[in-house]
């Protein structure tokens, strides 16, 4: 039956440009039907000049809250009246909700990133090592996450010197300034065996370059067994990192747990409900991605 959608409908959303390959309102649509509200979840494609004049137009017609997605995670941040100390720290925002009468940022990545290492994956992480591949806006929530966990050490490794400059100087202002190291390439022989914990926030293996792994067969050949490979990316499934991480006998994580949990942390915000039907939100994206389990 399809859902009947009238003047009372509350509108939630994803803002993004492009935002038609959204994986978002699938899930969300699919946990909002499961739970029988009369909400829906829609796709807006903003581009970056209308942003501000877009935002008003949701606090005109209503809008609950959204999602934030490339490129304007960074951007919105001026936009909004508050923002968790969690979203400061990292510098992006993924989620935003209406509250009396104003706008409020936080970020739900760093929840999803953690969700599955805190519970299917449980350890004690304040004895391991974590090795992020990229200094990009996702290895900010990576290195969040992990710090939360309280890894031993946070290594951040990266192609670009001056990038990486960027990244370590960006946090001088935040209590995790001196939680992570950051690293060149050249370094990771060294890095690798050591790793506990192995994270690609890298687009090294998402369309187009499918075939490619950030990482050649030789370095990844020194993760130790049992680690954790765990790749942000989620099309296509499982990516050549995951596939070699699992060759060397690591546990695998990809993408789509991460999408999944921060989906259900943004609308526990948005219902103000703590119960929500994480198995059909899951589902829903295997279903969709032609993953059916």
């Amino acid at each position: 039956m399809t859902k009947k959608i009238t003047g009372k409908t509350k509108l939630l959303g994803v803002i993004g440009h492009p935002v038609e390959h959204s994986l978002s309102p699938v899930m969300h649509n699919a946990a909002i039907a499961q739970l029988g509200l009369d909400y829906i979840y829609l796709p807006f494609p903003i581009e970056p000049q209308n942003l501000e004049v877009a935002i008003a137009g949701f606090v005109a017609v209503g809008v609950v809250g959204f999602s934030v997605t490339i490129p304007h995670k960074q951007a919105i941040i001026p936009l909004l009246s508050e923002i968790t100390p969690l979203a400061k720290t990292i510098g992006a925002v993924n989620t935003v909700s209406r509250q009396n009468n104003q706008w409020v940022g936080t970020n739900t990545d760093i929840e999803g990133f953690i969700a599955p290492l805190q519970t299917t994956y449980k350890q004690d992480w304040s004895q391991k090592v974590a090795v992020i591949l990229g200094n990009g806006g996702a290895a900010r929530a990576v290195v969040a996450g992990c710090t939360q966990l309280g890894f031993a050490q946070i290594h951040v490794v990266g192609r670009n010197m001056q990038k990486l400059e960027e990244f370590r100087n960006s946090w001088s202002n935040s209590s995790l300034a001196d939680k992570f190291q950051v690293h060149q390439w050249e370094e990771l022989p060294k890095l690798i065996p050591q790793a506990n914990l192995l994270v690609n926030t890298t687009p090294i293996g998402m369309y187009p370059k499918v075939d490619e792994s950030p990482l050649s067969v030789e370095e990844i050949a020194n993760l130790p067994t049992g680690a954790i490979a765990y790749d942000l990316i989620y099309i296509p499934k499982p990516t050549q990192f995951i596939q070699q991480a699992e060759k060397q006998g690591a546990i695998a994580i990809d993408g789509l747990e991460m999408l999944v949990q921060q989906g259900v942390a943004a609308l526990k915000i948005w219902l103000q409900q703590e119960t929500l039907p994480v198995e059909v939100m899951r589902q829903a994206l295997q279903n969709h991605l032609g993953l059916g389990k």
